[in-house]
């Protein structure tokens, strides 16, 4: 399933493709943003899998915005402009939607994202044996869910990291946490984290019996909420 935001100044457009993620199947509308100033700390938190971006914004323009996202989020500029599809281009956006944008249009946008993630996912779901089947290059590594203590991020790639080994697959935060159970939560931008394996909670930090691992004030709320569900 794709999570998708909407950042532009104009309400009607805004509106118009609410209305085309609400028609789109697989496509999940988690916000929309007239200020892209406010959409930063969002993006860097929930990571959406697709962004539509204006690109003709007061403050801060869609160019400006896009060169602070992380390369995990699709980025779709829209624009009545389009001089900017070369610009746009250069900033490794997936695709460039002119003003009016129809729905056949935004689909194809779309699937053509929903395509570049099916290629870039190297972690299938868990099986009833309770495991991962992780690629690493051309290798697929089956790894029990309980041998995990921790994820990584670095750079472009994901580290799985077990007592015994490291794992690395290249895919995102986002992708990781939806084939992980309720058991990981997310604790830092780089830092996935096994609840079960926690041996000591700081004040801004966790540890894995000697390993250290940052807790950010962003996530500091939602693992506090899970630490005391936990059973």
């Amino acid at each position: 399933m794709l999570k998708a935001i909407i950042i532009d100044d104009e309400p009607k457009a805004i509106e118009l493709l609410e209305n085309y993620c609400g028609r789109t199947e697989d496509l999940t509308h988690i916000a929309s943003f007239r200020n892209p100033i406010e959409a930063i700390d969002f993006i860097d938190k929930k990571a959406p899998t697709l962004i539509f971006l204006d690109i003709n914004m007061p403050n801060l323009s869609g160019i400006q915005l896009a060169k602070l996202i992380p390369s995990e989020s699709h980025i779709v500029f829209t624009t009545a402009y389009s001089e900017y599809a070369v610009e746009s281009y250069d900033l490794n956006a997936t695709d460039y939607l002119l003003k009016p944008i129809t729905f056949q249009r935004f689909l194809k946008a779309v699937t053509k994202v929903s395509d570049l993630v099916a290629k870039s996912q190297p972690v299938e779901m868990i099986d009833d044996l309770g495991t991962l089947q992780i690629r690493s290059g051309y290798q697929k590594h089956i790894l029990p869910i309980d041998d995990i203590l921790y994820l990584e991020k670095d750079g472009n790639y994901m580290v799985y990291h077990t007592s015994e080994k490291k794992i690395i697959s290249r895919e995102t935060v986002s992708n990781a946490l939806e084939n992980l159970p309720n058991s990981f939560v997310q604790v830092h931008k780089s830092f996935i984290i096994s609840m079960h394996k926690i041996t000591l909670v700081d004040s801004s930090a966790i540890f894995i019996d000697s390993i250290k691992i940052p807790v950010s004030r962003t996530y500091k709320d939602e693992l506090s909420n899970k630490l005391d569900n936990i059973t």
